[in-house]
């Protein structure tokens, strides 16, 4: 599978790493810890004295596990090649514990951690797995919970300081059961992406407002949004000399694809449940869970993957693909269209990862003014016409140690050390000004956040907001997210390529899903709130229910609605 959220930044990580030296070290762990707090971790929430507790219990934690050599792994985001290149270094030198941290393709992450739990070989001894499997992991039990690990065996191998209420992403990894299944360690979300100094052009106010009888600004609904989409791509069409689009996107058959559409899409035109984090019964994919059991993804069995909601969704994704994007678009996967934006001619972009951050702000970017501001800010997705208020907005990427039972206990003790490193508060700081992956409260209240603010478009007001509750990732719902997953992109190709309508290739979609899961039911593969499929039943029953499938409404394109982008910032204050 193609990896989601691989940015492009140029960090001179190796630069870092090589500060200092080769993995050989002073059998003085003090003196290693002194000289990273000098030299690296300048920037932390925790007083210096403090930072020096929290690595002397590393030291001493450790002491039992020295001299071991583990295995970690996870996709590669620059916050993991910073854990790669430098982390792992620090915590050797400090521990005398080595860790080999892999980065490899996120859907190798999955895959790898897929054959460990069907053949139970220990393959890593710990994995950033991604919190969409938190339903998998819970169901099949093959996953340590990171809440038995610190009342069990790992107690004493437990952060006196790992301060869990901290992290803003734990009710994401945290299962019905009310464990906590995974540690979180980068966490970022889809957002809206626009030109802020193009929206704030009075000659294109104008013009926007003659013509649409409203203001330029940030769309609330997708009315507006594709208002915006048209006005720049058909009537604007150039600014500076440059032939410019409303709108970015891409469309090659492609597992990036999937991704497309399982990161929330669905929510964001308002198919699901109300609910937070995810929604109940109906979930942003569409599948129905009754008494924590998947019962259907079909709206003949309750769900809404094949409803009204779902094909306006779809529909309106391969529209403005074709109307508004560039005309290479619908040929790009995800990775090839993530650096367009910062090319300088597209207005706007719906569907835009705050992992890409970084590349935005390089010096010398035509979307960077001279002193190193943006041009562009992030603001709220705008919501479709299904959507209703207690609702999840967009989705938020929560990457999080993940641990199993076929791990030896002394390695797995060991790579929980590890992680708990790589999220310390005498760490988590500087790796959060790097990657821009935020984990902590206390990090994105910090001065030196604020400080950066003005550099980052509206990432720290965003994280700082009450906004950022409806940003989650997938839930529990979701009984196998790799066999489920798979799924998607080949469904939702035949309607992006035409070859399909928006209906015919969510029907095959839903049915598919169906399948998969009355497969899991029939071989009872999961004790755990496993599938129990619905009968099938006329469509017409499930629509006139409340809630999830929505019958189709009779305008889905309501009157447009803009904010302006200074008085939003100034509401989340």
């Amino acid at each position: 599978m193609y990896n989601k959220h691989k940015t492009l930044a140029t960090l001179a990580l190796p630069v870092l790493a090589l500060l200092y030296g080769s993995p050989a070290f002073s059998d003085n762990y003090s003196e290693a810890a002194e000289r990273w707090l000098e030299e690296e971790f300048d920037v932390s929430t925790l007083s210096k004295a403090e930072q020096k507790r929290e690595l002397a219990w590393f030291t001493q934690a450790a002491e039992d596990l020295r001299d071991m050599e583990i295995n970690v792994a996870s996709e590669t985001l620059t916050t993991h090649q910073y854990e790669s290149e430098v982390l792992a270094k620090a915590f050797e030198q400090i521990t005398g514990i080595k860790v080999n941290h892999s980065l490899i393709q996120e859907g190798d992450v999955i895959e790898k951690l897929q054959t460990q739990m069907q053949s139970g070989r220990n393959i890593y001894d710990a994995y950033v797995n991604d919190s969409d499997l938190i339903g998998t992991h819970f169901r099949y039990g093959d996953v340590v919970p990171i809440s038995d690990m610190i009342k069990g065996d790992a107690e004493d191998y437990t952060l006196p300081t790992l301060d869990l209420e901290d992290f803003i992403g734990l009710s994401f990894t945290t299962a019905p059961d009310g464990k906590v299944y995974q540690l979180p360690d980068q966490q970022f979300a889809n957002l809206y992406w626009f030109r802020y100094d193009w929206f704030q052009r009075e000659d294109l106010q104008n013009q926007f407002r003659k013509r649409y009888g409203y203001e330029l600004g940030v769309p609330v609904n997708w009315s507006a949004y594709e208002d915006i989409a048209e006005f720049f791509t058909k009537y604007v069409k150039e600014i500076d000399g440059q032939r410019v689009y409303g709108h970015m996107d891409y469309g090659k058959k492609d597992p990036s694809l999937g991704w497309r559409f399982t990161d929330a899409w669905f929510s964001m035109a308002g198919a699901g449940d109300k609910g937070l984090p995810n929604g109940l019964p109906v979930d942003e994919w569409g599948i129905r869970v009754e008494n924590c059991h998947p019962v259907g993804s079909s709206v003949t069995r309750g769900g809404a993957v094949n409803g009204p909601a779902a094909v306006y969704a779809t529909s309106k994704y391969v529209e403005w693909l074709d109307q508004y994007a560039p005309p290479a678009a619908s040929g790009m996967t995800f990775s090839e269209s993530g650096p367009v934006p910062a090319q300088g001619n597209i207005a706007q972009q719906i569907f835009w990862y705050t992992a890409f951050t970084a590349d935005m702000t390089a010096e010398g970017l035509p979307v960077v003014n001279e002193d190193g501001t943006p041009k562009w800010r992030m603001a709220p997705s705008p919501r479709g016409p299904y959507w209703e208020e207690d609702m999840k907005l967009g989705y938020q990427d929560v990457g999080a140690w993940t641990f199993m039972k076929s791990t030896p206990e002394k390695r797995r003790l060991a790579a929980w050390l590890y992680a708990q490193f790589t999220v310390s508060k005498t760490v988590s700081l500087k790796k959060t000004l790097v990657g821009l992956t935020p984990i902590r409260e206390s990090d994105i209240n910090s001065p030196e956040m604020q400080e950066a603010a003005p550099m980052l478009g509206g990432l720290v007001e965003f994280y700082k907001s009450p906004a950022r509750i409806q940003w989650t990732p997938t839930g529990t719902n979701v009984p196998d997210y790799p066999k489920l997953a798979q799924l998607w992109w080949r469904y939702v190709s035949e309607a992006a390529s035409g070859e399909s309508t928006p209906q015919k290739a969510l029907d095959g979609l839903a049915q598919a899903q169906d399948r998969v899961m009355e497969r899991l039911e029939r071989a009872k593969a999961q004790d755990t709130c496993g599938p129990k499929l619905n009968k099938k039943r006329d469509p017409d029953y499930w629509l006139s229910q409340p809630g999830a499938p929505k019958p189709k409404l009779d305008n889905e394109k309501p009157q447009g609605v803009t904010v302006d982008y200074d008085e939003l910032i100034k509401s989340w204050q």
